[in-house]
């Protein structure tokens, strides 16, 4: 082993919860509700042209920024749900899945000094790229149970260096979908400190009850500041492809894509034209996903429900979020908690300390003292009622 420290940033982290649940669920043969990833692979006539493509060919290098035909369909696909008219050849970057997007964007757009303000509970790999990128992240934290935005503190956390803020929305792990006045809200501080917004929006086409998405880039004044980051992968129920896309105005897009050639420089070019025929299906699919997901959602959330769990409002994703509170041995944490019903129960869910900043190597701030943890419902009706079967019989109620 060299005697030169390593880096200081990635040297802090261990493996992932969601690879650790998952482990820990293969091993006592437990039902993984844990990580995020749909049981069932996407629909046929897409995965059917990825096939026939990767036997055409080319499968050569394809640009960097990705393949004509994806960046085209892209675009259309801003002006057809949300009236955005983006340039494909000067907006649009293809990247390899939307963490990678991530990664570039904050590497491309921040530098050490600067300051990124993140929400939590919060994705995983938003604070350690931005501490890769030399940047001072603030965390605001959204008040349960419905994640309210805390406006003063908002307000507070915003200021002359404050160079990002990221905004997850529809939310992983909350299932919120921020709604008009809260967009503008963060917008108004946007422009007030000259901020730009990356928004993951990669849930985009999966909400619930009526509740409806709104990129932060069609309000008023934003489009010149805001990277829209969309993914094939939660769309299409094709996870494993990780195929993103970045919408931006052309000096970001410009930057970004720096970012991304050193990154993973291009995507797979099969995936590519099979994601960008996705694009254009016709309104019945994208809203017979969300119907789906949101039965799927009301399976498991009603379960979980009579058994004894105070479920949180869920809008979207895959996710619902369960206070275990009834259920916790003295002064069990949500770790704990997890690993118990993995072992015990045969279910594995994920602890919500893990989306905090202050359980990430370098973070700060106070671990949040609420017992809630994380179940995944995209999965098939007989596996979810299966895990509710298992945790019924094991925590006996309901």
């Amino acid at each position: 082993m060299p005697e030169k420290p390593l880096n200081h940033v990635l040297s802090g982290y261990g493996t992932t919860i969601f690879s650790t649940m998952s482990a820990l669920a293969v091993a006592h043969q437990a039902i993984n509700l844990g990580q995020g990833f749909p049981d069932q692979d996407g629909p046929e006539d897409i995965r059917a042209v990825a096939a026939k493509a990767l036997m055409d060919g080319p499968n050569q290098y394809p640009p960097s920024q990705g393949i004509p035909e994806l960046r085209q369909a892209v675009a259309a696909h801003n002006a057809r749900f949300y009236g955005l008219k983006i340039d494909w050849q000067t907006q649009v970057l293809v990247t390899s899945g939307a963490t990678e997007a991530v990664a570039a964007c904050l590497l491309a757009l921040l530098n050490p000094g600067d300051e990124v303000v993140l929400f939590e509970p919060m994705y995983d790999c938003y604070l350690p790229m931005a501490q890769l990128s030399g940047a001072t992240a603030r965390a605001v934290r959204l008040r349960p149970p419905v994640w309210e935005l805390p406006r003063a503190e908002l307000a507070a956390a915003c200021n002359d260096r404050t160079r990002v803020i990221v905004l997850n929305s529809p939310m992983n792990p909350t299932g919120k979908v921020f709604n008009r006045e809260e967009l503008q809200f963060i917008a108004d501080l946007a422009q007030k400190h000259n901020a730009i917004v990356i928004c993951d929006e990669v849930y985009e086409h999966l909400t619930f009850d009526g509740a409806q998405h709104i990129p932060m880039m069609t309000l008023p004044g934003m489009e010149g500041r805001c990277v829209r980051i969309g993914s094939a992968g939660k769309s299409f129920s094709l996870t494993g492809w990780k195929v993103g896309y970045i919408t931006a105005p052309p000096a970001l897009a410009d930057i970004i894509s720096k970012a991304h050639q050193f990154l993973t420089f291009t995507t797979a070019p099969n995936l590519q034209k099979a994601v960008a025929y996705g694009l254009a299906k016709d309104d019945a699919y994208f809203t017979g996903l969300a119907a789906q997901m949101q039965a799927s959602r009301d399976l498991l959330g009603n379960g979980l429900r009579q058994i004894g769990f105070d479920i949180l409002p869920c809008q979207s994703t895959y996710f619902i979020a369960a206070d275990y509170s009834a259920f916790a041995r003295g002064g069990e944490d949500d770790t704990a908690f997890c690993k118990r019903i993995t072992i015990e129960a045969g279910v594995a869910a994920v602890p919500f300390s893990a989306f905090s900043m202050s359980a990430m190597p370098g973070g700060t701030g106070t671990l949040p003292q609420e017992k809630f943890i994380r179940f995944c419902f995209c999965k098939q009706d007989s596996v979810l009622l299966e895990a509710i079967a298992r945790l019924r019989r094991y925590l006996g109620k309901g």
